[in-house]
């Protein structure tokens, strides 16, 4: 499908990654694009318009999709990732955290506007994932895991909505240069090009972004049956 003259929805649209896809629909030719954030901020510009949405909010998410009935993509931006290992003290607290806004978060907001993506012809709707949806950091793990359920999540979206013409994205990459991996040393992926490739694949038809050198080389070992090490990583 087209990014031009398409309506499109961003959660987690306040900075970073989010901020990016909202500048580049606009850049492409999208008609309009809400922004939507846990507190939203005006833009000043008429094709943005701001709403309220904390994917951890049902009441948040039913106002946005009575609100955004025109939506012809839906990007799943929103997440957060927490410094705690699965085995420590925290880390049932805060993986459960991850969990609510990493999954169920992408999860409500899906089972929310796949009708009205239904309605508008199809559309398509674009999960944000990470390499460590296939392999689990030490200092990550409870992120790892949720995005590992996040993917799972994403796959059976795919099989399920495909039936109704919605083309289902998944996009793994590793460390984004945003505020999220500042803290994390290496190479970072630029926001800009990161959003890039996803509305390319979106008008190409693809169901799956690898966005960096480190999701190639992990997906390559995946599908080879070989062990993959630990390693850092963390998407937007």
């Amino acid at each position: 499908m087209e990014i031009r003259n398409s309506t499109v929805l961003v959660t987690g649209a306040g900075r970073g990654l989010g901020a990016a896809y909202v500048e580049l629909a606009l850049s492409r030719g999208a008609k309009k694009v809400y922004a939507g954030a846990r507190t939203p901020k005006a833009t000043g510009q008429a094709s943005v318009v701001p709403i309220k949405l904390d994917v951890g909010s049902a009441e948040d998410i039913a106002s946005a999709a009575a609100l955004a009935r025109d939506v012809d993509i839906v990007i799943n931006n929103a997440g957060i990732a927490l410094p705690a290992g699965v085995a420590t003290p925290e880390g049932e607290d805060a993986l459960r955290r991850q969990l609510e806004t990493n999954v169920f978060g992408v999860l409500r907001v899906s089972q929310a506007f796949a009708p009205i993506l239904a309605r508008n012809g199809g559309g398509a709707l674009v999960n944000m994932l990470s390499a460590l949806s296939w392999i689990n950091a030490p200092a990550l793990s409870g992120y790892s895991a949720s995005k590992a359920a996040a993917w799972g999540i994403t796959n059976a979206l795919r099989n399920e909505l495909r039936g109704q013409g919605t083309l289902v994205v998944g996009v793994h990459a590793g460390f984004i240069d945003t505020d999220m991996a500042k803290g994390f040393p290496g190479p970072k992926s630029s926001p800009a090009d990161v959003a890039r490739q996803v509305f390319d694949a979106i008008e190409a038809g693809q169901e799956e972004v690898l966005a960096d050198e480190v999701s190639r080389r992990l997906k390559a070992g995946l599908s080879a049956g070989a062990y993959l090490q630990p390693v850092g990583g963390a998407s937007s």
